[in-house]
This record gives structure tokens, sequence and C-alpha cells, in this order.
């Protein structure tokens, strides 16, 4: 069953909190997705969220070349 708890807003001082826990999580070197994991958010909220606590995103990882042929 759908756990329908990341559809609730956060406003005030759960927002800041939120936002905050997502900021050190991703500061130690977790993945978005694995910040909204862990914080009980989507993905785009948890982007969102780092973007509102001055987190600067890092870029993608892995290589984005193609591979030469």
């Amino acid at each position: 069953m759908r756990d329908y708890t990341t559809g609730l807003i956060l406003t005030g001082n759960a927002r800041q909190t939120t936002a905050q826990q997502a900021a050190d999580l991703y500061a130690q070197g977790c993945t978005i997705r694995s910040v909204a994991r862990q914080i009980g958010r989507s993905y785009g909220g948890t982007r969102v969220l780092l973007l509102e606590a001055g987190v600067r995103l890092r870029g993608r990882g892995g290589n984005t070349r193609k591979a030469a042929a």
C-alpha cells in the first residue's frame, strides 16, 4: 500500500528542520534520491528543500559523454 505521508505540506519550523536534515545528509555524500528516501519525501520535494537550504547541487555522476566510435 502506498505511503501518503510524502504528500503532506511542510511549513514553518518543520520545513526548516527537514531542509536542514536534508542538507546535512546531502553534504555527507548521499544522493538526492537517497536523501528523499531517508526523510520520507519525494525526489522533487527534496530537491526543492535542498535549494531552499542554500545547497549547491552536485553535477551528474559518471561519464555523461558518449563513447568514441
